[in-house]
């Protein structure tokens, strides 16, 4: 793992331009026996040639056998070891959507679903209503007052809503109040420590009251609570590398993270394609050293379990690269946070293709294509996901060396 004082020590404020283009869900597996990934199956001509000129591998997330979800396979990918900073999904839909979540709030991610005439669950994620509909059901609840506390609360996307709340003594250590399936009423806020008894007493009020204010709104007159976090700390990477650094994502829970390790936020649209996005790094790359990009699709019609649209998504990306190379990165990372086969419909633990590309530092391999069983045999080889940030800083020239 990074050794955050030893980077401290060693970090050059100078050197070379890095970009960490993550498809997400990169990693597929074969159709059929014998058959090709999607990422071997994809038409990838510009892919092709980073690798022949760069190095190839695969990166393992968090362990080998474990399947990461995305907050932690993204702080891995930023050089922070998964399993000792751990972040809750609460705070990476708040800070994701610019709520603030300061030391001693409780940030928590809430669904709205849908309730029978008996209080029963038939819905879990209310038709999955559009984002203008979510945002009416949050102004009905924006005023709801609890005595002791402050809320901020604000919509994410579509059924999902993000919520923050500030006082003494606030404890995180409470469960999901959504039974992860329908045909049973919600669940009660109960703690999961003592200390946090008061706070769940709390978010029971708040949730009695909502029940009031979203009675008859159907299909979305009910919410349910998740991901009950709080503020983690972490290094900045300003600190750490001492980079400015920047993130251009579309999806909440990725500006989340991104924000919580030092980042800045870039505004983009939830319509923007790979090649808007390339377009918002060239806007803003001048003022940047390190650029991370995030595409959403690929996961997604991996957990579609389409095979053959998440080739279209690589393809895609691989169509609007010559935007992102006109922009002649020192480093180009290009890698998955996690794989998510469509064979799966689901993230799995199978080491993701991981290719960098530095042609003023770097020794290429003998790979000559960007796919699984070519990045198998790669320089790379597999390896820990915390590693890609060193070595992206070492191949900008940003390490100085270690010892006399």
């Amino acid at each position: 793992m990074a050794d955050f004082d030893l980077l401290r020590r060693l970090t050059l404020d100078t050197g070379g331009k890095i970009v960490l283009l993550v498809m997400d869900g990169l990693g597929g597996l074969p159709r059929e026996q014998g058959g090709p990934t999607e990422l071997e199956a994809a038409h990838t001509p510009n892919l092709d040639r980073l690798a022949c000129e760069g190095s190839i591998g695969l990166s393992i997330p968090v362990a080998r056998g474990i399947t990461p979800g995305s907050g932690p396979a993204h702080l891995a990918l930023f050089g922070y070891d998964p399993l000792k900073y751990e972040i809750g999904r609460g705070v990476l839909e708040a800070t994701g959507i610019g709520l603030e979540v300061n030391p001693g709030d409780v940030a928590i991610r809430g669904n709205f679903c849908t309730i029978d005439e008996n209080g029963i669950i038939t819905d879990r994620r209310a038709g999955r209503i559009s984002t203008e509909e979510g945002a009416k059901r949050v102004e009905l609840l924006r005023d709801i007052k609890i005595p002791g506390i402050e809320i901020d609360i604000d919509i994410a996307k579509e059924y999902r809503f993000a919520m923050v709340m500030r006082g003494e003594g606030l404890n995180g250590a409470i469960a999901d109040t959504d039974p992860q399936r329908t045909g049973v009423a919600p669940l009660s806020a109960t703690p999961m420590d003592p200390a946090a008894q008061r706070t769940a007493e709390l978010v029971n009020q708040w949730l009695d009251a909502a029940r009031e204010r979203l009675k008859g709104q159907e299909p979305a007159n009910m919410a349910t609570l998740r991901g009950f976090a709080m503020e983690p700390g972490l290094p900045k990477y300003a600190d750490v590398y001492k980079l400015r650094a920047a993130c251009v994502a579309v999806y909440p829970m990725y500006k989340g993270v991104s924000r919580l390790v030092g980042m800045d936020v870039i505004q983009t649209t939830a319509h923007d394609t790979t090649l808007d996005e390339f377009e918002h790094v060239a806007r803003i790359w001048n003022d940047y050293d390190f650029i991370f990009c995030h595409i959403k699709y690929t996961d997604s019609r991996g957990e579609d379990g389409d095979f053959d649209a998440k080739v279209k998504v690589i393809e895609g990306v691989d169509e609007a690269l010559p935007r992102l190379m006109d922009l002649n990165p020192d480093v180009l990372v290009v890698t998955g946070d996690h794989s998510t086969p469509a064979t799966y419909r689901a993230h799995s633990w199978h080491p993701v293709p991981t290719l960098l590309w530095a042609p003023g530092t770097h020794m290429p391999d003998r790979g000559c294509a960007f796919a699984e069983r070519e990045c198998m045999i790669g320089a790379l080889g597999q390896f820990p996901a915390v590693d890609l940030m060193p070595l992206a800083l070492a191949h900008a020239r940003r390490i100085a060396k270690f010892g006399a």
